[in-house]
């Protein structure tokens, strides 16, 4: 039997990727990144070249370690400057139809009500093509960008991850049913609220009341998938 080959492309909204120096190529392009128009010529290019999918990797902090600073990795330009992953995929799949998307999302350090609801947009947004790569960030940079003075413990990382998750699950699958959105014109009654209710979630990291701010996605969960 035949096997299909699935392809995918591994990118960062970033000058420099894993192929640090390639920008002062000729025939560079990576320092078009800040362009809209390099993202969408990008997906254009996959789709025509029946990629599966793109995936975007991030960092939310500077490697700062190497010779105790970040100036090494500001002068290469390694993953800095660099931007948020998520805002280029709605217009990387208005231009598509088939392209999946991949996104790198830390559970450490923002709160997940937020991201529920950018997530939940986006599958949205991409009709049913986003998918999430749960991570939960170890660049010491990255903890002190958002108020610890040190990394967070690893176990203790995962810990809250796993929290994270069960907060998620909580407002993407229970929160509204499939049928709440009724949109009945003449009685005016957008939404059924009999069908969709607050998650009254109480935990040791997390307190989160809820109800869900977005009705039910096409995947109401996105893809999940993490690196080994």
């Amino acid at each position: 039997m035949r096997k299909q080959l699935h392809v995918n492309l591994f990118e960062m909204n970033c000058v420099s990727h894993i192929v640090h120096g390639l920008w002062v190529h000729p025939e560079n392009n990576r320092h078009r990144f800040n362009d809209l128009d390099y993202w969408t010529e990008l997906a254009q290019l996959l789709e025509y070249g029946t990629f599966d999918g793109v995936f975007l990797a991030d960092v939310i902090g500077t490697y700062d370690q190497f010779r105790d600073g970040p100036e090494t990795a500001l002068r290469e330009g390694m993953q800095i400057p660099s931007n948020d992953p998520l805002l280029v995929i709605p217009a990387m799949a208005a231009v598509t139809r088939n392209l999946g998307f991949g996104a790198t999302f830390s559970t450490t350090y923002e709160p997940p009500f937020a991201f529920a609801r950018r997530m939940s947009t986006l599958d949205h947004l991409t009709k049913g093509r986003v998918g999430w790569n749960i991570v939960t960030s170890y660049l010491p940079n990255a903890a002190r960008n958002f108020g610890h003075d040190t990394e967070v413990v690893h176990d203790h990382r995962y810990e809250i991850a796993d929290e994270y998750l069960d907060v998620l699950y909580k407002l993407w699958e229970g929160s509204w049913d499939d049928d709440a959105v009724i949109q009945d014109r003449e009685r005016r009654v957008y939404t059924d609220p009999s069908k969709v209710r607050y998650i009254d979630h109480v935990g040791e990291h997390f307190k989160v009341a809820g109800p869900h701010l977005c009705q039910p996605s096409r995947q109401r969960t996105p893809v999940l998938f993490q690196a080994t």
